[in-house]
């Protein structure tokens, strides 16, 4: 009913790093920053991934983006 945006990082992975995998695996977010450079230079990030949900997200959409973190998490470490 509600709609959201989660921005995160990873140890270790560049979001670009990470947002190439995780296109490869068909799930579709954003990396880079976001119209927010000041923001990011302030917290030291190079990038964030952005996973936006909107009222035509589904379960299965949320299910497929974390089974791509779990396989970047087993790529890189």
């Amino acid at each position: 009913r509600s709609a959201g945006i989660v921005s995160f990082v990873m140890d270790g992975i560049h979001p670009h790093d990470l947002g190439t995998i995780l296109d490869e695996e068909n799930v579709a977010i954003r990396a880079g920053h976001h119209c927010a450079m000041p923001l990011m230079k302030h917290f030291g990030l190079p990038a964030t991934i952005r996973a936006s949900f909107g009222v035509y997200s589904e379960s299965d959409d949320v299910d497929s983006l974390v089974e791509a973190i779990d396989e970047v998490k087993g790529i890189f470490r």
